[in-house]
């Protein structure tokens, strides 16, 4: 497939396998293992959301049951009682119309290329969302199942949301929704209290690795690999992001000033700052900020049971910081100084966590 096919999809990066034609999961077993549990039992929620970080897995999850389910549509069918896993052959009908995109019973509800306007929408259009509403009136296809993934549900705005919500309040017999969500809590609480949710953690560095390797074989230094998965946040498409080696020195760079904190080595910080100053490092000056919130996010995490008075200076330096960086992009602002007033902000967050 060529770079301007990528560009036309949304969950693919360029040069790399979709969700739906990768075959192997990693370090998602608990996830599996509760929806192959649940199917076998019979006693089976129509809807569930994949809920966890986003590059985690959670889409090549939603492909992985909807080929099993399309492949097996009787939960009493002898090799349903004895899979150990979701696995389906890539030659079974079912795995082969899903990689042709050509299954009549699965609608993958995302945001898709305009030919047009030569860009992806900024969230999923109302048009396909009826569609997928209607595709749920239709007669259902083989085995009679019919399944939707939703790839994001974030990337709905509220009133396609509660179109969705219509049928997921009403389903038809032999309906299955998988929805993505990168950010469960923000859900719609109606959708919420209908769906079973399936939690997806953040894999080791080890299993990321181990991932790179399996949807790439071969294709990168194992030494770089290991490297990158270190500091991509629990998250294998962050991995693959970090696998140009000037983006991830930036990245190691910036973690390394960021784990010295509340210590400041301002030689070090100028040296970031003149880094990622202008329009020239656009690219290294977006890795930055995405690094500086995926480590204050790591903090959070670390620090989610020490109680509101350690965990209020991070969330209010989260939000300053995010609104230095939307003004100095609409004002067009010093970067520099923006690079400063960050490492100051969170040095200062960090000494107040501690003492809270």
């Amino acid at each position: 497939m060529s770079a301007a096919d990528d560009i036309q999809e949304v969950d693919r990066l360029p040069g790399l396998p979709h969700p739906r034609e990768t075959t192997a999961l990693i370090g998602q077993s608990a996830a599996e293992t509760a929806f192959l549990d649940a199917y076998k039992s019979g006693r089976f929620p129509h809807a569930w959301i994949l809920a966890g970080p986003e590059g985690v897995g959670k889409a090549t999850f939603a492909y992985r049951a909807a080929r099993f389910v399309l492949s097996h549509p009787d939960f009493r069918a002898p090799q349903v009682q004895a899979a150990r896993d979701l696995s389906v052959p890539a030659d079974a009908p079912s795995a082969r119309r899903i990689v042709a995109q050509s299954h009549t019973s699965l609608f993958v509800l995302n945001r898709r290329w305009n030919p047009e306007k030569k860009r992806l929408p900024t969230e999923i259009p109302s048009d396909l969302v009826r569609k997928a509403v209607s595709f749920f009136g239709s007669t259902a296809g083989e085995g009679g199942w019919r399944v939707c993934i939703v790839d994001s549900v974030e990337d709905m705005n509220v009133t396609g949301m509660n179109s969705l919500l219509k049928v997921v309040e009403e389903p038809p017999d032999r309906s299955l929704f998988l929805i993505v969500s990168h950010l469960p809590g923000r859900l719609l609480p109606t959708i919420r209290s209908r769906c079973r949710i399936a939690p997806f953690r953040v894999l080791t560095p080890a299993e990321i690795a181990e991932a790179v390797e399996t949807v790439a074989p071969g294709a990168f230094d194992p030494a770089t690999v290991r490297r990158a998965a270190a500091v991509a946040d629990g998250s294998v498409r962050g991995a693959f992001k970090l696998l140009d080696e000037d983006t991830l020195a930036i990245v190691e760079h910036i973690r390394a000033a960021l784990e010295r904190l509340p210590t400041l080595d301002w030689k070090d910080v100028h040296a970031i700052a003149e880094g990622l100053a202008g329009r020239a490092n656009e690219a290294a000056y977006d890795t930055a900020i995405e690094t500086v919130f995926a480590w204050l996010s790591e903090r959070l995490h670390a620090q989610a049971e020490e109680g509101p008075a350690r965990l209020a200076p991070l969330a209010e330096v989260w939000d300053k910081i995010a609104r230095a960086v939307r003004e100095t992009a609409s004002y067009n602002l010093d970067r520099r100084a923006l690079v400063l007033t960050i490492f100051t902000d969170l040095a200062d967050a960090l000494r107040a966590s501690r003492a809270g």
